[in-house]
């Protein structure tokens, strides 16, 4: 089990990117978070299988359909894992 944050910047908010990434992140069977940052970013925070981990990051370089990712930064976390399920917030 691992944990990754990731920053998401470039159009991602009013976009349906959080949606996006809570379904995406739901079908690859990872608990975790996303949310809108005040700078305009998206955060994910993900947990489960590495391997669907770098699913989740491949995808979240593309993003929904509306969205226009700019970059993406991730970040492996310590500890364990936090989360049971997905939420959006």
């Amino acid at each position: 089990m691992s944990r990754k944050r990731f920053i998401v910047r470039g159009v991602v908010q009013g976009v349906n990117f959080r949606y996006a990434t809570f379904q995406q992140a739901r079908l690859l069977r990872l608990s975790g978070t996303v949310r809108n940052r005040d700078d305009g970013a998206v955060e994910a925070i993900a947990e489960g299988d590495p391997s669907a981990l770098a699913h989740l990051e491949k995808w979240l370089r593309r993003g929904p359909p509306h969205a226009s990712v700019e970059s993406v930064e991730a970040e492996d976390l310590p500890g364990e894992p936090q989360h049971r399920g997905f939420a959006i917030g």
